[in-house]
């Protein structure tokens, strides 16, 4: 038999439980534990290569305290709306560096440095 690729949307809905989980500051073994799971097993979803029911969807939404709408914005083949802050902030810590960028900011101890730092991302941004 073989084996399936994951789909687009399983792999979309896997990297918004995992933005989101992250932007809790849960571990998987937290959310697996919650779920009465192994953290294998929330690895796998959060990589779309095992799909989540509905019912389980449901209750990771319950757990990590987002509607179960959460999980489909931005979805492939689904209407863009404008993007909402929890949308955007699931996008960016699921980007490369987003770890490495928050690390290095929280570590700036000096409030200028960080308003700075700040000031220079949206100059950077609006400098298309």
């Amino acid at each position: 038999m073989q084996q399936k690729s994951p789909s687009l949307i399983d792999k979309h809905i896997g990297s918004r439980v995992r933005s989101r989980r992250i932007m809790l500051g849960m571990s998987q073994e937290k959310l697996a534990e919650a779920l009465g799971l192994t953290f294998q097993q929330i690895q796998k979803y959060e990589k779309g290569v095992n799909r989540v029911g509905a019912s389980r969807l449901l209750q990771i939404a319950g757990i990590l305290n987002v509607s179960i709408e959460f999980f489909f914005e931005g979805a492939p083949g689904l209407p863009t709306n404008n993007p909402t802050g929890d949308s955007m902030m699931a996008e960016f810590l699921t980007s490369p560096d987003s770890d490495r960028l928050v690390r290095g900011f929280l570590r700036l101890k000096d409030d200028d440095a960080r308003k700075r730092v700040a000031d220079l991302v949206d100059w950077l941004a609006s400098a298309r």
